[in-house]
């Protein structure tokens, strides 16, 4: 099979690169997913699901739900609170913080696989910790790093930004199992995360 274009797939997968204004920041991102992808052996972008457990919904949709519901919430912020969060952080880091997920899954789809790394695939670190590695990795600023971790104590310094992408993927993900299993997100962890 011949090498994915994963530049050309992050892209059309992910419309909403078109709201960071930094051309550099979203070349940052597109190459960290770019990496994700190649290291874990995926054939598209789009075979990544929301969970191991959960293919109704792929990984891109969540991410993408993520992004919206962050910057709908920024907007409120701003508009009704006076903040000023940054958008080009919240963005990138809403478009990342799942990309770990490219190393994660890889043990629970292996037909949609074409040859990871084993380096890199497996579920031996969470998602989030190997995406803030890949953002790191790719040079993408620190505001933008220390966002993507989106689990209770996994980063002690919680910025406006971090937060605005933690909760926009609390939302997002219990839609997504409500949705789904009939069941909320903390559920899901509940049953689930033992077996996961």
């Amino acid at each position: 099979m011949p090498d994915p274009d994963y530049d050309t797939q992050v892209r059309d997968a992910f419309p909403e690169l078109e709201r960071i204004d930094d051309p550099d920041l979203t070349e940052r991102v597109v190459e960290a997913w770019t990496l994700g992808l190649r290291r874990g052996g995926w054939r598209h972008v789009d075979d990544i699901p929301y969970a191991w457990n959960i293919h109704e919904v792929t990984n891109v949709e969540h991410v993408r739900g993520v992004t919206r519901i962050a910057l709908e919430s920024a907007r409120e912020q701003r508009e009704f609170h006076g903040a000023d969060p940054d958008v080009d952080t919240i963005v990138a880091a809403c478009l990342l913080h799942d990309v770990g997920k490219c190393y994660e899954y890889t043990d629970h789809v292996d037909e949609e696989l074409v040859d990871p790394n084993p380096r890199y695939g497996g579920e031996t670190i969470p998602h989030s910790l190997s995406g803030y590695a890949l953002a790191h990795e790719v040079g993408c600023p620190l505001a933008v790093q220390r966002a993507i971790p989106h689990f209770l104590g996994e980063v002690p310094d919680r910025t406006l930004e971090a937060e605005l992408v933690k909760s926009a993927n609390s939302a997002s993900s219990n839609a997504i199992t409500q949705a789904a299993m009939g069941i909320t997100l903390q559920e899901w962890v509940h049953e689930y995360s033992q077996t996961a």
